[in-house]
């Protein structure tokens, strides 16, 4: 949602001074508690300062929920802040950023574990829900792929991605007969088995590593060196069932921390509010998950996207902000980080956090 209000540079401060006040005391702000405030440095008299927030008023920025209150910021006053207003906090980055290499970044580290850690680690820091997607399996990156012989006449291909996922699917020996022209007694020869899945093996790997889950049934077989051609439909057989297996669904599973950090924040207080948005974030997963996931949009980085109030299309978080960044594997996205709290968010905080926590995220992958 962009905000087409053009503020001189005194509007833009008296609206910066009202929501970092309001974000700070959860309080309508009056034009008197910002004159008192030195930090604001505003240098004006209360009667500028009540004209600068009736104007704000007008413009759709700030409101009053009562007529003898003071003032609070709209969702637009909300998003010039964040996109005019306010810097994220650079030092709070680098700091989460330390914290997570100190405690998260084992050598044995698996993704799943690594991922509940950072969760939790967010929701501390920030005091809001947190919520990270699990990678997608499609996206995700091969990094071994091994057939073994696991009973006579059946073989099983295991295959681990670079997320530290392990998929495996069985297979009847005699496919493999039919493929490579082993005779009977070759089938019984379990050492001649296990040379020869281990060298298909090795070729896979070769061909294959780095290459996406779901791109791994486009391998042509005519593109397949001359000694390997007798396996060309056993190859493609092997990447069609297992692209199909680890086909992934319209959602993954988010891992959700921080819902008791968030239930002693004013803005969930009513019992009402706070079961919807349980409901959702445990029950109805697959409606929220397209919200901090777009694959259309993704990229991985620094980018960080911030849906504030009615800009999130779900009802029971209409007046929550939400704040997500992409994680992925250098630029392919495999999943994302975001935090969810009320409109009433330290978004410079917020911002730096997830921004960090994604980016850290995305370098343990690359360097796993």
């Amino acid at each position: 949602m962009s905000v087409q209000v053009k503020l001189n540079n005194r509007h833009q401060h008296i609206l910066w001074a009202t929501i970092r006040h309001y974000i700070a005391t959860a309080e309508p702000v009056g034009s008197k508690s910002l004159v008192e405030v030195e930090e604001y440095n505003l240098s004006v008299s209360p009667a500028t300062i009540r004209n600068g927030m009736s104007f704000l008023e007008k413009s759709g920025l700030l409101y009053q929920p009562h007529t003898s209150a003071g003032r609070v910021p709209s969702d637009s006053g909300y998003r010039i802040y964040v996109d005019q207003l306010m810097t994220p906090s650079e030092n709070l980055a680098f700091e989460v950023e330390e914290l997570l290499q100190k405690q998260l970044n084992g050598p044995q580290e698996r993704i799943e574990a690594m991922l509940r850690g950072a969760a939790q680690m967010l929701a501390t820091l920030s005091g809001y829900i947190t919520l990270v997607t699990m990678p997608q399996t499609s996206t995700a990156r091969l990094r071994h792929l091994q057939l073994v012989q696991v009973e006579p006449k059946k073989i099983m291909l295991i295959v681990v991605t670079n997320t530290y996922e392990t998929h495996s699917l069985m297979m009847d020996l005699k496919q493999i007969n039919q493929t490579i022209s082993l005779d009977d007694s070759a089938l019984q020869n379990s050492e001649d088995i296990d040379r020869e899945l281990q060298i298909l093996s090795n070729f896979l790997n070769s061909e294959l590593r780095g290459r996406a889950i779901g791109e791994l049934s486009l391998l042509d077989g005519e593109e397949l060196d001359q000694d390997f051609e007798k396996y060309a439909e056993l190859i493609k057989n092997l990447l069609e069932n297992l692209s199909l297996r680890c086909q992934t669904p319209e959602y993954t599973r988010i891992l959700i921390s921080g819902i008791a950090e968030a239930l002693r924040l004013p803005e969930f207080s009513q019992l009402q509010q706070v079961q919807t948005i349980i409901q959702l974030l445990e029950e109805e997963q697959e409606q929220l998950w397209p919200l901090i996931f777009e694959p259309a949009t993704t990229k991985t980085g620094k980018q960080v996207t911030v849906r504030i109030g009615s800009e999130n299309p779900l009802e029971p978080i209409q007046g929550c902000a939400l704040v997500s960044a992409i994680y992925g594997n250098g630029p392919i996205p495999l999943g994302s980080v975001g935090v969810l709290g009320p409109t009433r968010m330290v978004y410079e905080n917020a911002i730096a956090l997830v921004g960090a926590t994604a980016d850290f995220i995305s370098e343990a992958l690359v360097a796993s």
